[in-house]
């Protein structure tokens, strides 16, 4: 991923307050099609923050402002 798209991805979870990592995750699955990224967004993907957890040492991130825990188990 370039910078650029790096930058842009930033960006969009930022307006989302969302974190990075589950930014990330969610324009993995979606291709990087913004509209559908969007909508994975919306709607919630169990795949979303089970990747997104598996990317980072933190156990708490946020999706549009909500906090998200990592499950103790994992």
């Amino acid at each position: 991923m370039d910078k650029h798209a790096i930058k842009d991805i930033r960006d969009w979870a930022k307006l989302r307050r969302t974190s990075i990592e589950i930014a990330e995750v969610i324009f993995e699955l979606a291709n990087n099609d913004e509209m559908l990224a969007q909508k994975i967004w919306e709607n919630g993907d169990d795949q979303v923050l089970a990747k997104a957890f598996a990317n980072t040492e933190k156990n708490q991130l946020l999706w549009g402002g909500e906090v998200a825990e990592r499950n103790c188990g994992a």
